[in-house]
């Protein structure tokens, strides 16, 4: 069957049961190279598609998936949500939904020819290579193009189809003694608009910077968190916007709304209608249509985000963040999640913080807490010096609050299924653990 067929067949199944059904139907394509030493080392291609199912029985919801578009497989994947909606006895309900249209938010970004991709990951190492101190080098290109399309009988109907193109560099540099390794990452959603020259310097410039570093002494420093530092921050900050961890205990954030929580310089915002953003969507797992949705305004928590489920608990808007692959169940996430950029900072004295390391293991998404390796450069008068073997500690929240400059610089990363943008950020004090 084609998607069109099998959708047609759920709904049609799911009203001679009487039940209520929505299918997420999902296909990926992924293609990727890498180079190593002047040649291509590896290419791949892999497809996947499959068809999630979400029914409402007496009150109750269940999940199913099949990857076979089958009558056989369909109605199986029905028959197996519907027993597992009465099992499960989790409450829940499918919204109403409306025609939603069929979107390309793609077009022509990725129709370059695959040699026009190998010789870009070519060109990346072959570009890292230019430096006689870097010793080992990596380039690579990865895409991937996606197609989304919902139905439900409630009234739920659309598609959109979306992609993106990666430049990927890895290096280790060395300079006497000191060696010291980084990685880079260019995303579009244009492939020509993709430059590996560009990438490779932008990548020996800093990694070359903190050769020759020193450690850094213990103490209290004004900091200046570089776009990709405060991004590794954002991701322990982005769950604690989601209402569904608000309604498990487990964000910070739960009670706090209309209150100030960071500097009247932090404005928050999830943007899934950027007209070139990474992760924009015409609408959410559920068929609500996308909007630009502030969280926090001018340091006041203005809302969490929402799927219709955690909007009807909480008695708040549902902001239209409901998210789930074909093969999982209803949650909450952010799309192009950042910090908008402010007036501009200008590093004098202080750290300059570039990179934080073991964010995962370091910080503690519940509380805030966090202790986190980094790297960076001590500032003195302007004069920029590489230090290392220090770790930066404190609480998220109470470095919100001490926000005392935003940058103009804007960058964006992908970080799993969703994106996230800052530019650079000053902070008052933060207690650095050094020599």
């Amino acid at each position: 069957m084609t998607p069109e067929e099998a959708k047609a067949f759920v709904l049609q199944e799911a009203k001679k049961r009487g039940i209520k059904a929505e299918l997420l139907f999902q296909e990926q394509r992924e293609r990727s190279y890498r180079a190593f030493q002047g040649r291509l080392e590896e290419a791949k291609e892999a497809r996947q598609r499959g068809l999630g199912l979400r029914v409402e029985v007496e009150g109750k919801v269940g999940y199913a998936y099949t990857e076979e578009l089958s009558p056989e497989a369909l109605a199986w994947a029905l028959e197996e949500a519907q027993e597992n909606a009465l099992l499960s006895g989790k409450e829940g309900f499918l919204p109403p939904g409306a025609p939603l249209g069929r979107h390309d938010l793609l077009g022509e970004g990725l129709s370059a020819p695959p040699e026009a991709k190998r010789e870009a990951a070519l060109a990346l190492e072959a570009a890292l290579r230019e430096d006689p101190r870097v010793r080992v080098a990596q380039g690579g290109y990865q895409e991937v193009e996606a197609q989304v399309a919902l139905a439900s009988t409630e009234g739920a109907e659309g598609a959109y189809r979306f992609g993106v193109a990666v430049l990927l560099a890895s290096v280790v540099m060395a300079e006497g003694a000191s060696v010291k390794q980084a990685w880079e990452a260019e995303f579009s959603r244009e492939f020509h608009a993709l430059e590996p020259g560009r990438t490779a310097l932008d990548l020996r410039q800093k990694t070359a910077r903190l050769l020759g570093a020193r450690p850094l002494k213990t103490g209290r420093y004004r900091a200046y968190l570089e776009p990709e530092a405060f991004i590794s921050l954002l991701m322990v900050l982005a769950p604690m916007f989601s209402a569904k961890e608000v309604l498990d205990g487990k964000s910070p954030l739960m009670g706090r709304l209309g209150q100030r929580i960071a500097s009247p310089l932090v404005n928050l915002v999830d943007d899934p209608t950027l007209e070139k953003g990474l992760m924009s969507r015409p609408f959410d797992a559920e068929g609500t249509p996308s909007r630009r949705t502030p969280l926090v305004e001018e340091g006041v928590l203005v809302r969490y985000l929402h799927n219709s489920e955690t909007a009807r608990r909480l008695g708040q808007e549902n902001t239209g963040h409901a998210f789930r692959t074909y093969k999982g169940s209803l949650g909450v996430l952010p799309t192009n999640l950042y910090l908008a950029p402010g007036s501009g900072v200008s590093p004098r004295t202080g750290v300059l913080v570039t990179e934080f390391m073991g964010v995962h293991a370091g910080a503690n998404p519940v509380t805030g807490e966090f202790s986190l390796q980094a790297l960076g450069l001590l500032l003195e008068d302007g004069e920029a010096h590489p230090v290392e073997n220090f770790a930066v500690s404190g609480n998220l929240l109470e470095l919100l609050e001490r926000i005392e400059g935003v940058g103009q610089d804007l960058t964006w990363r992908l970080v799993g299924p969703f994106a996230l943008g800052s530019p650079t950020v000053e902070v008052a004090e933060l207690s650095f653990a050094g020599a």
